[in-house]
């Protein structure tokens, strides 16, 4: 929980910067605009178990659609309103703070790259956050990980982790977590023998 709250303060500063342009900028999630990033990211942490089962209902249990009903409960904030929220629930709540807040660690972590990316803001991640969010991202149900790495090592080139069995797959943890949450945009940053067929997974 405290690196998850960490995550989230870091974005919120990310966010803080941002102008009004950038907020209505595409990010890597497909139809998403930054502004609808932020609201997903913050879209679950207020909805006890009763109106979390409601929006899984209402949108058929497919997880795009249930995604989407949660971004559209937020569509009429304002970029201000968005922030403040994200800054409310620094500490994850409801589904987010599930596994030890790993959920929103690694949701945070993921989404938060969704942004800098294409809007070119660097960033280091520390390494202990990275490096919690890379294991969980392995095994999470709905990130699998492991699944789109199966048949190569991911070895990162920037802190002590790897990862699976066969032909090397080698980047930066980030680029390896982006990659395992299946952003094909990363893997111009990723080399190895393995690259190929890790790409494959993903759908490149």
């Amino acid at each position: 929980m405290e690196l998850a709250r960490e995550e989230r303060e870091e974005f919120a500063e990310l966010l803080a910067g941002l102008s009004p342009q950038q907020w209505e900028s595409p990010s890597l999630c497909e139809r998403w605009r930054v502004r609808d990033v932020v609201a997903h990211v913050i879209s679950y942490d207020e909805l006890d178990f009763r109106s979390l089962a409601a929006r899984f209902a209402k949108g058929w249990f497919l997880q795009d659609r249930v995604n989407e009903l949660g971004v559209a409960d937020l569509a009429g904030r304002t970029p201000e309103q968005l922030l403040e929220l994200m800054r409310i629930h620094a500490e994850p709540s409801g589904l987010p703070a599930g596994f030890g807040g790993r959920i929103a660690l690694v949701d945070g972590m993921i989404h938060q790259q969704d942004i800098r990316r294409p809007l070119a803001i660097p960033r280091t991640i520390p390494p202990r956050r990275l490096r919690v969010a890379l294991d969980f991202a392995r095994f999470a149900p709905l990130i699998r990980g492991a699944w789109r790495a199966r048949g190569v090592k991911l070895v990162a080139t920037d802190l002590d982790w790897s990862y699976g069995r066969g032909p090397q797959v080698s980047g930066s943890g980030e680029a390896l977590l982006m990659a395992m949450a299946g952003r094909r945009d990363v893997l111009g940053d990723l080399t190895g023998p393995g690259r190929s067929k890790f790409a494959a997974h993903i759908g490149a």
